[in-house]
């Protein structure tokens, strides 16, 4: 499976599912220690796909340039940060509104690739990333 978007698709559905779940699991606990319970089980979860597959191989890590070490250690530090906040969000706020002011990082995304990364997006799909914003905006505030 070699798609792109069917990977994504799949990342939505999933994203989908672990808003509802957290939304449920954080009632009356820390979002700290819940968000610590989560990423436990994602570690586990996919060392054992790892396993499975045969793709578990530490080796590969040392081959990394230390830049692209730091670079996906530093996405780590993000990743964990993004999900306390959300799980935060989520105990305060209902989970439309949440998610969708999450999803505005699909705007900070595209303005990020462009700036950092020099990727271009044509005029149609600028449209779209506007209409995401607006379209986040609408269900978190309105």
């Amino acid at each position: 499976m070699q798609n792109w978007q069917l990977w994504a698709s799949a990342a939505a559905f999933f994203a989908a599912l672990t808003a509802l779940l957290i939304k449920v699991g954080v009632q009356g606990v820390d979002a700290g220690m819940a968000t610590l319970f989560r990423t436990l089980a994602v570690a586990i979860v996919l060392a054992l796909v790892l396993l499975a597959t045969g793709r578990l191989d530490w080796q590969e890590l040392r081959q990394l340039p230390l830049p692209g070490l730091g670079a996906l250690a530093l996405s780590g530090v993000a990743t964990g940060l993004s999900w306390f906040c959300y799980s935060r969000a989520l105990q305060l706020g209902p989970v439309a509104g949440v998610a969708a002011l999450d999803k505005l990082s699909v705007v900070l995304i595209a303005l990020l690739a462009l700036v950092l990364l020099g990727e271009q997006l044509d005029l149609r799909a600028w449209l779209g990333v506007l209409l995401m914003a607006i379209g986040a905006a609408l269900v978190a505030w309105v």
